[in-house]
């Protein structure tokens, strides 16, 4: 079945990151109402430290790709990892230019399509890194909570007496729910496949040519339906397992994002303090509506790390935060995939196909 995201799309999407994060930006240089400050900072930052921010950015590929490839090999042995980097990192590329993050899991299925992994086994991989993401924050949370980090939050309000750490529980509560019912998807299979069967013979009656889809739709969900029972055995929880951990560093330049630009700018803080804000950010932005969360990520980020990061600095704060949060993926998976283009390894306004 052809996929609706097209090269144009992503186009649009790249224009539309770029043109909402750069107003976000010359809006947060307005606020800050110092340009000589934001210079001087650019100027004067400790290149240490951002040379580690470039080493995080590449997480996206290096820890979401690894991460993909541990999964998928429990499904289709013999995967190849450099197969499962790319398709990891383009699949964070196109969730960085789509809203809410639709187009990570087809890129991603699509990538792995060109690297031998059928449909089926690319889905369920993608899925179960998706439970993996879900179940790390809805661990990590907790247990941040429980060795006592981000109590000196308590001390800063946002509004009718609510805490940033009264935020960041409930915030972590709704992925504790979601992990919950994607567990449950894993141990029972077979409810969740009869149910998109269902729906597939409830859509396919409708037309002709829409039935003759969804009966290759119902072949795949059958295999999909195999790998999932998979992932539900003792072995498949020990991939998951091994999959949540590695959503630690898969997802490290969104959590260490905010620490790293703090000591690039030369600005201390506590680290878990700011472990935790930035968590408190990516569950916030996670299911943000505009692509890559532009406009959302400028503003939130520079709301909450207000704490921290004075006034004057706040531009130079959030430019350098974006640029290992996303900008540096979304500058790589850009020129990979219009070079695929020019390969002809995709078709100009094709479909991308999975």
């Amino acid at each position: 079945m052809p996929l609706a995201l097209t090269p144009r799309l992503l186009r649009r999407g790249l224009e539309l990151f770029a043109l909402i994060s750069v107003t976000g930006v010359a809006g947060l240089l307005f606020y800050g109402n110092n340009f000589g400050a934001f210079v001087h900072a650019l100027l004067h930052i400790h290149w240490g430290w951002l040379a580690i921010g470039l080493a995080l950015a590449s997480m996206d590929w290096v820890g979401g790709g690894f991460r993909l490839w541990v999964v998928t090999r429990h499904v289709h042995p013999g995967v190849r990892l450099r197969h499962m980097i790319l398709a990891g990192g383009m699949g964070a590329w196109a969730a960085y230019l789509t809203p809410f993050q639709s187009g990570s899991s087809p890129i991603s299925i699509w990538r792995m399509t060109k690297g031998g992994v059928r449909i089926p086994e690319a889905m369920t991989s993608v899925f179960i890194t998706f439970v993996a993401t879900v179940a790390f924050f809805a661990i990590a949370g907790p247990l941040a909570i429980v060795f006592g980090a981000g109590r000196s939050l308590e001390r800063h309000g946002v509004v009718l007496g609510i805490t940033l750490y009264d935020l960041f529980k409930t915030s972590l509560g709704v992925f504790v729910l979601i992990g919950i019912a994607m567990f449950a998807a894993i141990i029972f299979p077979r409810a969740v496949r009869n149910l998109v069967h269902w729906a597939a013979v409830h859509i396919g009656r409708r037309s002709a040519s829409v039935g003759a889809r969804m009966e290759l739709l119902t072949a795949g969900i059958d295999r999909a339906h195999d790998c999932m029972v998979a992932f539900g055995s003792s072995k498949g929880l020990l991939t998951l397992l091994l999959a949540t951990i590695i959503s630690g560093p898969s997802h490290a330049n969104k959590l260490l994002a905010g620490f790293v630009t703090l000591k690039a700018l030369g600005i201390e803080a506590n680290f878990y303090d700011i472990l935790l804000l930035q968590t408190f950010i990516s569950f916030l932005l996670y299911f943000a509506p505009t692509p890559g969360a532009s406009g959302l990520a400028e503003l939130i980020s520079a709301a909450v790390m207000s704490i921290y990061v004075p006034r004057v600095l706040t531009p130079s704060y959030i430019l350098i935060w974006r640029f290992i949060n996303s900008y540096a993926t979304v500058i790589t998976g850009s020129a990979l995939f219009w070079y695929w283009m020019r390969r002809g390894l995709i078709g100009k306004e094709a479909a991308v196909a999975v």
